[in-house]
């Protein structure tokens, strides 16, 4: 009775173990967990960085190699700036040439920030362990606005200059002489085409 009691304890155990194993190696995997996979560090540099963190996905032509490892922040005296420093992790079997582009990307609607990397051209010279680049900075949102402002500012000056006649276009549209003239040319071309030719002989 107690065997057998003593064998079925063992039964349940040897299931709770394995059940656990399992649940581990399940949450891992979701979190992108790189322990049994091998793989090399590298060091990327902004001067702004747009809310990366800590996960972030990194992307080489598009696929996921890799995440952000650490952020830092660090100031250089000898340019009286500070800089953004990513330490990422890189899958071993990607190689990632000297020349590629690095820049800081958005990810679907909920704005999840990612490092993208695309591939440059010199395979021959590849990043190494502890390796840097250099990447793209982002444009702030601020700066997008701005931009955004100026645009429209430049279009309404453009449209105050057209209702005040001023311009070619602003000529045009309210100028009736010269639409006229205009008019006169196009009727002039159509009953005469062979004018056409002989002007442009006469410019050869």
């Amino acid at each position: 009775m107690i065997f057998g009691k003593t064998k079925l304890e063992l039964k349940v155990g040897i299931f709770v173990f394995v059940g656990l194993i399992i649940l581990v190696f399940f949450i891992l995997s979701i979190g992108g967990f790189k322990t049994w996979s091998s793989g090399y560090r590298i060091n990327l540099n902004f001067n702004f960085v747009n809310g990366v963190k800590v996960g972030a996905p990194v992307r080489f032509a598009g696929v996921d190699v890799g995440e952000v490892k650490k952020v830092s922040l660090e100031f250089i005296p000898q340019e009286n700036r500070s800089k953004v420093h990513l330490e990422v992790w890189i899958r071993n079997i990607i190689k990632i040439p000297v020349d590629s582009t690095v820049w800081v990307n958005t990810l679907g609607l909920l704005g999840e920030k990612y490092v993208e990397i695309i591939p440059g051209t010199d395979y021959v010279n590849c990043l190494k362990v502890d390796d840097s680049l250099v990447g793209i900075d982002p444009l702030p949102i601020h700066q997008i606005f701005k931009n955004a402002e100026s645009i429209l500012h430049n279009l309404d000056d453009g449209i105050i200059k057209i209702r005040n006649q001023e311009g070619t276009l602003g000529k045009l549209i309210y100028n009736d002489e010269i639409y006229n003239q205009l008019e006169a040319l196009v009727t002039d071309i159509r009953k005469n085409p062979w004018k056409l030719f002989i002007k442009t002989k006469e410019k050869k």
